[in-house]
């Protein structure tokens, strides 16, 4: 029987042949294997494909996605999408997923792994053996059992690895923004609300965020200043996280005793690099995901969530989008795109462990299916520390398992505003709102922070400032930015009352430094400063 062809997949990256099987067995796909490819090839053939399957190797740029005219699905078999210009995609309409769950396992034994062969000099004894040497009492160990290990996010990862961890006598103290006590119902894992506690009580410290803005350089040298001394550090999570400066720095004066390191800022790693010069490193090239099963899990997964997508059959992990009928998406695109926004700037801008998030819709966006909406705003909440393992699939799940309460709520009556929608989230430390509306059905923006009526434009750099609600705020804080040739492309001013508190959102053509930040923090008038980044 000659097969009924209506989709052609590329698949440009090595998949193995349990994923390529679910594909080929498809009647109605065509698949073709094209693995090596130069981005001049690739971007000659992808006009010709309605999905394309990559890993990590397959960089699909702008550029190539504007010539993939037919592509209609992109499927990363692993977690990570940086690989994939997510709103070159999103703005043609193709979906993109990943296979968040692939690897968990994986991962968890790697952390195992290196923090095992750290404490007890594996590696450096192996070396030794082949040298012809034995030195018995040189490579003396330490024991897990008893010993305090601090995990740095408490996502599925950082849970299998406590899990493990447990069962090797450890205590653990976990720290995640989005996670209480109540939410771990293990007497034996500590969660607590400051990761300085983390730093002031563990033996060993394991990193499993994703790689950000606020977690670049998470752990430096003021991190280092505040552990023990003699912890040890694990990094199986991504390169940058841990700064390598500091911690090689940390390794030479003795405060930290050893570390074991699956990633680097900068791969592949210098093979002169000074890390991999301390006898008291342990370093494996990025392997965190490589072994066998983890490689056909993903492998199986994201062929069977392109296999869906492209047969009607269901969308899964997509993490630009949620499911929904081409149609639908068009009419609420603008409203999607606020929601996530909205999310974003809540986990930014306020502070705490979230207990409760609260969605109300206002006005005629009411008329739509707003499911989609609310995991809009859900994935854009827990983004800055869940990074590309939240997506609009799992995203409530992984709420559950923080213990976030999710409401959701509408009124057809016209309030302030036509339309808007009003996101409240519950923290350990208080509650605040901040209000979202479409100007021209079209245009999003934040009409209001907490009492604060303001007229901000959600993108890029967002400077939002509080102070105080007196004269010249607004020429220091100018003078400043121009000073550090920072340029203001918007400003929106918002008090409740005369000279009480004031606030002050500005846009920024480019990011602002570290240190004006501390700058600007120092103005006399001033009582806090945020940078977002949307």
């Amino acid at each position: 029987m000659t097969k009924q062809v209506k989709f052609k997949v590329l698949v440009s990256d090595v998949l193995e042949e349990a994923g390529l099987s679910i594909l080929k067995n498809e009647k109605e796909l065509s698949v073709d294997v094209k693995v090596g490819m130069t981005p001049d090839h690739l971007k000659e053939i992808i006009g010709e494909y309605d999905a394309i399957i990559v890993r990590s190797a397959t960089k699909l740029t702008k550029v190539l996605i504007e010539h993939g005219k037919n592509l209609k699905v992109i499927g990363r078999a692993g977690v990570g999408v940086d690989n994939v210009d997510l709103a070159s995609a999103t703005k043609q309409g193709i979906i993109v997923m990943n296979t968040p769950e692939g690897n968990n396992i994986s991962t968890a034994e790697h952390t195992m792994s290196l923090l095992l062969a750290m404490n007890r000099n594996i590696s450096q004894a192996h070396q030794s053996l082949l040298r012809g040497e034995w030195k018995r009492t040189h490579f003396t160990g330490s024991e897990l059992f008893g010993k305090t290990l601090g995990i740095v996010g408490f996502g599925r990862i950082g849970r299998e690895v406590a899990k493990r961890a447990l069962g090797f006598g450890m205590k653990i103290i976990a720290y995640d923004p989005y996670l209480s006590q109540d939410a771990i119902k293990q007497p034996e894992i500590q969660v607590v609300q400051d990761l300085k506690q983390v730093y002031k009580v563990a033996d060993y410290i394991t990193v499993h965020t994703p790689l950000n803005d606020d977690t670049y350089h998470l752990i430096d040298e003021k991190a280092f200043a505040l552990m023990k001394k003699g912890v040890r550090i694990v990094n199986c999570a991504r390169g940058g996280i841990v700064s390598e400066e500091a911690l090689v720095q940390a390794i030479q004066s003795g405060q930290v005793r050893a570390a074991a390191l699956d990633v680097f800022e900068k791969e592949p790693v210098d093979p002169n690099h000074p890390l991999l010069k301390l006898s008291q490193v342990v370093a494996t090239p990025h392997l965190g995901a490589s072994t066998e099963e983890a490689q056909e899990n993903v492998a199986v997964a994201v062929a069977h969530q392109v296999v869906d997508a492209l047969l009607n059959r269901g969308i899964r992990n997509a993490v630009n989008l949620p499911s929904m009928d081409g149609e639908t998406y068009k009419l609420i695109k603008p409203w999607l795109n606020l929601a996530e926004k909205l999310g974003l700037l809540h986990t930014q801008l306020f502070e705490g462990n979230i207990q409760e998030l609260d969605v109300k819709y206002s006005g005629e966006v009411t008329q739509y299916n707003l499911a989609p909406l609310t995991l809009s705003v859900l994935k854009g909440l827990l983004t800055p520390a869940c990074g590309d393992a939240v997506n609009f699939v799992n995203a409530p799940s992984m709420a559950r398992e923080r213990g976030i309460t999710v409401n959701e709520s509408k009124t057809t009556q016209v309030e302030d505003f036509l339309n808007s929608i009003c996101v409240t989230v519950k923290t350990a430390k208080g509650s605040n709102m901040v209000l979202g509306s479409l100007f021209g059905n079209k245009d999003p923006r934040i009409v209001r922070i907490n009492q604060f009526r303001v007229d901000a434009i959600p993108k890029g750099y967002m400077l939002v400032i509080t102070n105080d609600d007196k004269p010249g705020v607004v020429g220091e804080v100018g003078t400043l930015l121009g000073k550090h040739k920072i340029n203001i492309a918007e400003m929106t001013l918002g008090r409740k009352e005369e000279g009480a508190y004031a606030i002050t959102v500005i846009n920024s053509d480019n990011a602002v430094p570290a240190a004006v930040l501390k700058e600007l923090k120092a103005l006399k008038l001033i009582i806090d400063v945020k940078l977002v980044k949307l």
